[in-house]
């Protein structure tokens, strides 16, 4: 059963002061309006996201997304469902194709408010990405989902920075040498 994602929020300990900015601006979204979860709120809205590492946790699973052409974490919009660690789990199984993928702990491991640009009809929003720790089987057999990525793959938490430098994924990767498993 889907929780309160607002309740766990205001229980939710950031790691640094720039996700506590970001932490901010995701309760006072909660606080105001309706349809978080849901893409017709075109200002923003709720997404599931994995940081997904292999069971040594020597290695983080990337996709190099499409339309953003950036080296990111596995994810997607929400479109309704409140239970973001759900999203999060289907996500890495359809634009992976990786069946291993387990939780490693239910609690959130991260969290980011970050803006999408203008695309087609769309307008400027923010996504409220809600970061879930999940492990799958490195030596699996990958099969991208050709509609979502360039390309899909283990990269070694090291490094991670050459591909992806934003703070965003690099917090992840902080948390995740420093076993920071919610």
């Amino acid at each position: 059963m889907p929780y309160d994602l607002l309740d766990v929020l205001k229980r939710y300990k950031a790691f640094d002061d720039n996700e506590a900015l970001m932490l901010a601006k995701f309760i006072n979204f909660l606080s105001s309006g309706e349809n978080h979860f849901d893409r017709s709120r075109l200002d923003g809205h709720v997404t599931g996201s994995a940081w997904v590492l292999d069971k040594s946790k020597e290695y983080a699973l990337l996709t190099h997304h499409l339309k953003l052409d950036k080296w990111l974490q596995l994810g997607g919009h929400c479109d309704g469902n409140k239970d973001v660690l759900n999203v999060a789990l289907t996500e890495v199984r359809e634009e992976s194709g990786l069946k291993s993928v387990r939780a490693i702990t239910n609690a959130v491991f991260d969290i980011d408010a970050h803006r999408i640009p203008v695309r087609n009809n769309v307008p400027a929003h923010f996504h409220y990405d809600v970061r879930f720790l999940l492990e799958a089987d490195k030596n699996e057999t990958i099969k991208k989902q050709d509609l979502e990525s360039k390309e899909v793959r283990w990269v070694k938490l090291q490094d991670i920075e050459k591909l992806a430098p934003y703070e965003s994924v690099m917090r992840m990767v902080r948390k995740s040498m420093h076993n920071n498993w919610g």
